[in-house]
């Protein structure tokens, strides 16, 4: 049996007995594979460009220029595919680095393909106006207008760039989900009108072997994102037939929704993991929404819970039995896959309590080898409290409670603790050996964050913190 404390700036649970058991072996896997090729796909432009040009170096300033122009071109072409196939939801590259990492990747990747494209086009534009400064709109218009395919090549470029600054975080606050999802869309467009140009004014594309490596890239991304964005979704949705059987009430604003359907174990998803779903029941169903599985998958039935937190999430409460569900997923790496220790500790805040209480459901582990932290702030939004304690019972699960309104900037810790608390003690007191257990983190980002390097300064590993941020 399992231990339930309440924890207070002047009361901490006694820490368990501790051990130091070996962590598991590291052994290569798809990541390895999948990050070495993407590398290779951002290294083969330069070695293309290598075989046409050579070293700029002994050449005069506007040769120089023009072709790094087309080197910045190639590299940020080659960038925005790879974007497109990280997040074509391919399922093994899912499996191999996780929605919430391959998201961090796809932001910092895109950026990085946008000033490339800038650089790009202030190269070209300098080369082709260097040459005749007294013409200079003429020989611009001239450029991106005029030559072959260049007018499509300009669209593109500028949907490309509307997508960009849609992304900025400034422009994302103030963007509805919807809205944003469909300027992304551009992209692929974007991606489309450029290639004619590079195929006929690229001197590294004359080639009739470079061009087959052109096309291969693209033919490759297209077919991801018909395959893997909608194909495999339609596939599972129309076999495995999910509807809704029941929709309680957790808590003031939460609700669980329980569905059945045929033979959902072939959807192998797992405690921890999330899909993308849309509901059938009128205007706005095309909307998904990331609702993470809050108890253990079985053969005829999923739960998730919802917290109302928007238009979407608050229709969750008004779903009657029988509506349709369309699903995207199992998406994320969050799960018993990827422990390295026997013993687990999980901190969860709020709604992040949904995975972790699925996690703890049938995941292998002794009594007093799993704890859950369990943020809250106030017995009103304490979800899952009989369940919770089932678990205390049958499974040996050590539970320690935090409630308190929300700390001070930078803390996950309740506002009861102080303005400077004193956070690491407070998980040594649940756990002793916080070094020797994977410790899964769910929560709202900013609670998550801190937490994160609260983790890291006690001496954590990373790669023994597991967390998934389900937002966009």
């Amino acid at each position: 049996m399992g231990t339930i404390h309440q924890v207070s700036p002047d009361r901490s649970p006694h820490p368990p007995d501790g051990t130091s058991p070996r962590p598991k072996r590291y052994r290569p896997g798809w990541g390895d594979l999948l990050g070495t090729l993407a590398v290779f796909s951002t290294v083969a432009p330069v070695g293309l460009w290598l075989l046409n040009h050579g070293l700029p170096l002994p050449l005069g300033m506007k040769s120089t220029v023009g072709m790094l122009g087309l080197l910045s071109s190639l590299i940020a072409t080659q960038l925005m595919l790879l974007l497109v196939v990280l997040l074509a939801r391919i399922p093994w590259v899912e499996r191999a680095w996780g929605h919430d990492r391959l998201a961090r990747q796809h932001r910092w990747i895109g950026f990085a393909s946008f000033w490339f494209m800038m650089a790009h086009l202030v190269a070209q534009t300098l080369e082709r106006v260097s040459r005749d400064w007294s013409a200079a709109w003429q020989r611009t218009y001239e450029l991106y207008v005029v030559e072959p395919w260049m007018l499509a090549a300009t669209v593109g470029t500028v949907l490309i760039i509307g997508v960009m600054v849609t992304s900025m975080r400034w422009a994302r606050r103030r963007l509805r989900f919807e809205g944003w999802h469909l300027l992304h869309l551009y992209t692929y467009l974007g991606l489309i009108l450029i290639l004619p140009h590079m195929l006929v004014t690229g001197p590294e594309f004359h080639a009739q072997w470079a061009r087959a490596y052109l096309w291969t890239e693209y033919v490759l991304a297209a077919a991801c994102i018909l395959v893997f964005r909608l194909g495999l979704p339609l596939y599972r949705t129309l076999y495995h037939r999910l509807r809704v059987e029941e929709v309680s009430t957790e808590a003031p604003g939460v609700v669980s929704i329980t569905l059945t359907g045929r033979r959902l174990d072939r959807l192998h998803a797992r405690s921890g993991q999330f899909f993308i779903w849309r509901f059938m029941d009128g205007p706005g169903w095309t909307r998904g929404h990331p609702y993470a599985l809050s108890a253990a998958p079985q053969h005829d039935r999923l739960r998730i819970s919802v917290r109302e937190s928007g238009d979407g999430s608050a229709r969750a409460a008004t779903l009657r039995p029988g509506t349709r569900a369309l699903i995207e997923g199992p998406y994320g790496t969050m799960t018993a896959r990827r422990r390295r220790w026997p013993k687990m500790l999980l901190l969860s805040a709020g709604i992040g309590i949904t995975p972790l209480r699925a996690l703890l459901e049938d995941t292998r582990y002794g009594p007093g080898e799993a704890t859950l932290i369990y943020r809250f702030s106030s017995e009103d939004d304490r979800l899952f409290t009989t369940e919770l304690e089932e678990l205390v019972t049958r499974r040996g699960v050590d539970l320690v409670l935090l409630p308190g309104g929300r700390g001070p900037d930078g803390s996950w810790l309740p506002a009861d603790f102080g303005a400077q608390p004193d956070e690491i003690p407070v998980l040594r007191h649940a756990v002793s050996d916080l070094t020797c257990r994977d410790v899964y983190v769910c929560g709202p980002p900013p609670w998550a964050s801190a937490v994160h390097a609260t983790l890291r300064r006690a001496g954590v590993r990373e790669e023994d913190i597991h967390t998934e941020v389900f937002a966009w």
